[in-house]
């Protein structure tokens, strides 16, 4: 299992999930993306269906019809009907992310104490790969 921790500074959430959401797909993997606020999964969803001038990024909510067939399936809670392997936390709250393969963290300054403290309580778990990824001059850099 791997934890990836994104800290955002310049682009906003969407834009880093769409990011994310290309190299995922492109991996040929499904992808869930998890956030308690309803205004925050629709921007997400724009970006997502305007993703490149030559690109889209096909999603749904996961309350709605056909939610299983969806290659990125937004939601509220730590569902994926549409068996993802791959989870993004965009709202800064870490979730149990049993099942998946990989999951990224997004947070903010103002969630940031929190992932800080996840990343402490995930030292003792077995098996588990954890990443620190910053953005710098506008590039995206791995630095743990």
């Amino acid at each position: 299992m791997k934890v990836d921790f994104w800290q955002l500074s310049r682009d906003p959430v969407e834009k880093v999930v769409a990011l994310i959401a290309q190299r995922v797909l492109g991996e040929g993997e499904r992808l869930l993306v998890v956030s308690k606020a309803g205004d925050q999964r629709q921007a997400i969803s724009r970006a997502l269906w305007s993703a490149g001038p030559d690109s889209f990024l096909a999603n749904g909510e996961a309350d709605a019809a056909g939610a299983d067939r969806q290659p990125i399936l937004l939601a509220d809670k730590l569902e994926a009907a549409n068996g993802a392997s791959h989870v993004i936390f965009a709202d800064g709250e870490y979730r149990q992310p049993e099942g998946f393969e990989r999951a990224f963290l997004l947070f903010d300054e103002s969630t940031k104490p929190a992932a800080r403290q996840t990343w402490s309580a995930l030292d003792a778990v077995d098996g588990l790969e954890r990443s620190y990824f910053e953005q710098v001059g506008g590039k995206w850099n791995k630095l743990r």
